[in-house]
């Protein structure tokens, strides 16, 4: 990216007023929430503790890495398996012994890549590794985001259709989000994804998507009985507990790598060298060794934080500090957060798409920009590997609730391969 690209998107941060700020860190709360509060959902632990958990952590995430980096830290999907069978089995004392395991392990992991060094590491992920990687990042997740816009596969028939209504809703956001990015002027063109959720969820009113039953019921402040007693139980030692959560921290390692790249490359910044992805990957074990203590799920950075950053073109970390403060709050609140979670999954469903679409597009400009040639075989076969190994691999279980995700199996091919294969021939 050139310095004058750099330049105008500095000019355009400075320009943004602190009104503006607090409205596009909401913007980007509404990004992250509903993947941060799913996990505790089909975990059973407790979206309001997951909310707090996520808001304070990235809050020390931006502390340990000096404020430099622009991450939402939100609820790992990685855990979910391990942690919905250790709750049933062991209770919540022995899931909060499992992620503070895992948040040891990121912090150990942290520095190992300290000792090794930035540069050591990056010589694993070049562009022909961290392009088709981030392209696969944004993939995989496509089916989730047309999942929640209504559309289902019938495996007997092999046919798939959407709900009309929430393809209709869906269709107004992404309709709208393209308006707004491409037409709008002013502050308006920073907030796509704010005004796309307000105009789809009024349009989601007449086609009956909305439920007000949790808004009804929900307290004005505090937590529920419910939070109270995740919030308060004493971490309880257990081995089969540890280790069925803590090795996953390992597993995603090379999902943080992939992530950090990928905001490093929206953001026009090398983050590997300052802070150091070693700050990053112990912003993630803090946030994950505080989220253990108090009962919420293990925190993770998240691609749909990259993908807000790809359409909003706005990379202020502070606007992400926001979003973690507006978390703390609706954390609290209980009818505001209720309301959040009224929103249609057609709606967000339709950010989605538009989102993980932008993911897969920074991983093809990554590689355009570092003017790989795939007149070259080398070239072809490790991004083929990494492109069809990561989006039809699923998880492959390697022991009890242990798997790889795709995503992992293929940057581990990629890396090997990058290495392995000459260069010249």
């Amino acid at each position: 990216m050139s310095a004058r690209n750099v330049s105008k998107k500095k000019v355009q941060v400075s320009n943004i007023n602190q009104t503006q700020k607090v409205v596009l860190g909401f913007q980007h709360l509404l990004a992250m929430f509903g993947a941060t509060v799913l996990v505790p959902i089909l975990t059973g632990l407790n979206p309001s503790v997951a909310l707090l958990t996520a808001g304070i952590g990235t809050l020390l995430f931006h502390w340990i890495t000096k404020g430099k980096v622009p991450v939402f830290l939100g609820s790992s999907f990685a855990f979910i398996g391990a942690i919905a069978m250790t709750l049933s089995n062991e209770g919540i004392g022995a899931v909060k012994a499992g992620i503070i395991g895992a948040g040891i392990v990121y912090v150990v992991m942290s520095y190992i890549i300290q000792v090794a060094g930035a540069d050591k590491v990056r010589s694993f992920f070049p562009p022909i590794v961290t392009g088709p990687v981030i392209m696969v990042i944004g993939l995989r997740l496509a089916p989730v985001g047309l999942s929640m816009s209504g559309y289902s596969f019938d495996a007997a028939t092999q046919t798939g259709a959407f709900a009309p209504t929430s393809l209709i809703a869906a269709s107004v956001v992404i309709i709208t989000m393209i308006i707004v990015s491409i037409f709008a002027k002013g502050f308006f063109k920073l907030v796509p994804i704010l005004i796309a959720v307000i105009v789809g969820y009024l349009a989601s009113l007449p086609l009956g998507l909305i439920d007000f039953t949790g808004v009804q019921s929900a307290g004005w402040f505090g937590f529920s009985g419910d939070a109270l007693s995740h919030l308060t139980a004493m971490p309880k030692f257990s081995l089969s507990a540890i280790t069925a959560i803590s090795p996953i921290a390992l597993v995603i390692f090379i999902e943080h790598f992939g992530d950090i790249t990928t905001n490093g490359a929206v953001v026009g910044k090398d983050f590997f060298k300052d802070p150091g992805v070693h700050k990053t990957m112990l912003g993630d074990g803090i946030a994950t060794l505080l989220a253990g203590f108090l009962g919420g799920p293990a925190n993770t950075t998240y691609s749909e934080n990259t993908g807000v950053l790809a359409v909003t073109k706005v990379y202020d970390p502070s606007v992400l500090r926001l979003a973690a403060i507006f978390a703390v709050v609706l954390s609290l609140v209980g009818k505001f957060g209720a309301l959040i979670l009224s929103i249609p999954p057609a709606v967000m469903g339709g950010v989605s798409i538009i989102l993980f679409g932008m993911i897969s597009s920074v991983g093809v400009r990554t590689m355009v920009e570092a003017k790989l040639d795939f007149a070259h075989s080398r070239n072809l076969i490790i991004s083929a590997l990494i492109l069809v190994c990561g989006i039809a691999i699923d998880n492959v279980y390697i022991g009890g609730t242990l798997t790889l995700s795709g995503l992992a199996i293929a940057a581990f091919i990629g890396v090997v391969l990058n290495k392995i294969l000459p260069e010249e021939i």
